[in-house]
């Protein structure tokens, strides 16, 4: 088959120049792109198709990068968080719990049916979370309570990789610190900075280890400081920042941009749960506090908190208006103990305080954290309305009781220990004490008191705290015909009459 040589089309004036047929072939192809891609691209493409062939060719032009950041703008260097970070990260560690945990059957322990269906008797629950080297030449690294809590053992993954057993020092829940010792030589700690300097909008970083998959880095600013509103947390003094703290950074590093720990991470928060996404709503507790827990942990591995010894309540409007004060703000005094620092400073049965060392009292709430956060001895500035007039009144605080036993108290709660109600549950709503434990065969046992039990009042007076319930008792000079305490066990409240 031959093939037949295609004509070239005639010009209008004269004979066609050479190429001229690779000029039709090119326009050509510009139409059909014209047909599907629009006029735009056909004007382009033919543009470029009939452009001079012989035309010198043109330098290319060079183009950034994908993405590519400027080294420097104006003359000046870019910032970059690297350099600071490269001495932050190895002292950010991951920390591991284990924690045995009885597995129970609708079958009790019948070991017959555990075999037969391979059910174990216990089995390990763990939980990850970040921790802070802050004493590099003793080994001590700070965390959350919530993160080692009842765990039965407790690893820490340096960033060099190596992973070593960690020692429990001790941990304060209400304030959610904890402090561990590990057995390595060439750590890195950071240094710790004054948190009381922080302001509203400087530049923080979130440092942590969360799921375990690698240290994480988030940044952003202080949001507030001194927040102490947070529902189901204990005594508070939190940093809020926008920097996101995930499930897994808890105990990890604030720093600021000197690479100086501000605070450690303890918690997001979003009405959605953790899985919702971060919403800017981070909280970290001050370094300032947290190294003060650690001393105390470290002196004698308990933490001992000052107490006012008084009782108080919320202002409200009417007695706002009662006691002729125009703001409904502050704690009403309803009692004072005998020989407490209260008492020793001289307040009375109606005053009202506004304020403890300059910060504001909004109610009895506010004024128990503020206790809380206090070491014994601590000395307080109460600024106190009384009939009308404002006036000051100095004292020392005085150390809150840890623990009493029963037998201190009435040989009817024989065998029983108690101690003060968790913060967190003060912030449910609760008030009263927590039954510690209970000696199996004693005679609070046989009079029904169980571990766990909140004691929410009894027939000796009213209290609301563990100063309380011994002074309730102290205050009748005989014991009691009949003793009954009214008890919250688990969502059930009644009354145990104490043989």
């Amino acid at each position: 088959m031959q093939h037949k040589t295609p004509t070239p089309l005639p010009g209008k004036s004269g004979p066609s120049k050479p190429g001229s047929s690779s000029n039709a072939r090119r326009t050509l192809l510009a139409l059909t792109a014209a047909a599907a891609f629009g006029g735009f691209a056909a004007t382009a493409l033919t543009q470029l198709v009939e452009a001079p062939l012989a035309a010198s060719p043109a330098t290319p032009a060079t183009l950034p990068a994908a993405g590519a950041l400027p080294t420097a703008v104006a003359g000046m260097p870019m910032p970059s968080l690297a350099p600071m970070l490269k001495r932050v990260l190895p002292a950010v560690v991951s920390v591991t719990s284990k924690q045995r945990v009885r597995v129970n059957t609708p079958f009790g322990d019948d070991p017959v049916f555990r075999r037969m269906f391979g059910i174990p008797e216990e089995r390990i629950a763990q939980s990850l979370g970040s921790g802070v080297i802050v004493d590099a030449k003793r080994g001590l690294v700070l965390t959350n309570n919530h993160v080692i809590e009842d765990a039965d053992e407790v690893s820490v993954n340096l960033a060099d990789g190596r992973t070593l057993k960690a020692e429990f020092v001790g941990s304060d829940p209400d304030t959610d610190v904890a402090l561990m010792r590990i057995p390595a030589e060439n750590l890195t700690a950071i240094p710790v900075a004054d948190s009381n300097q922080l302001q509203i909008g400087d530049f923080v970083v979130a440092v942590g280890n969360p799921f375990g998959v690698g240290q994480t880095v988030t940044s952003g600013i202080v949001s507030a400081v001194g927040r102490n509103n947070l529902p189901g947390a204990g005594f508070q003094n939190f940093i809020q920042t926008d920097a996101s703290i995930n499930p897994g950074n808890s105990g990890g590093a604030l720093v600021n941009l000197n690479g100086e720990l501000v605070g450690i991470n303890t918690a997001s928060y979003n009405p959605r749960g953790s899985m919702a996404g971060n919403i800017g709503l981070g909280f970290a507790i001050p370094s300032n506090l947290a190294s003060g827990i650690k001393d105390q942990l470290l002196a004698g591995g308990v933490v001992r908190r000052g107490t006012l010894g008084i009782d108080t309540q919320d202002l409200d409007a009417r007695i706002a208006k009662g006691l002729g004060l125009d703001e409904i703000r502050g704690a009403v005094v309803t009692r004072v103990y005998p020989g407490s620092a209260g008492a020793l400073a001289g307040l009375k049965v109606g005053d009202v305080i506004l304020a403890a060392n300059g910060e504001h009292i909004e109610n009895a709430e506010a004024l128990r954290n503020f206790q809380g956060l206090q070491a014994v001895d601590t000395r307080v500035t109460l600024d106190v309305h009384r009939d009308g007039k404002l006036l000051q009144l100095v004292t020392g605080l005085r150390e809150a009781p840890k623990a009493l036993q029963g037998m201190q108290l009435d040989a009817r709660l024989a065998g029983a220990s108690f101690a003060e109600l968790p913060e967190s549950l003060r912030r449910q709503g609760l008030s009263g004490v927590l039954v510690e434990d209970v000696a199996r065969g004693s005679r609070a046992a046989q009079n029904g008191l169980q571990k766990g039990d909140v004691v929410l009042a009894s027939s000796t007076g009213q209290f609301s705290d563990l100063g309380g319930f011994r002074a309730a008792f102290a205050s009748t000079p005989n014991a009691p015909n009949a003793l009954i305490l009214r008890v919250l066990r688990g969502r059930i409240r009644g009354d145990l009459p104490m043989r």
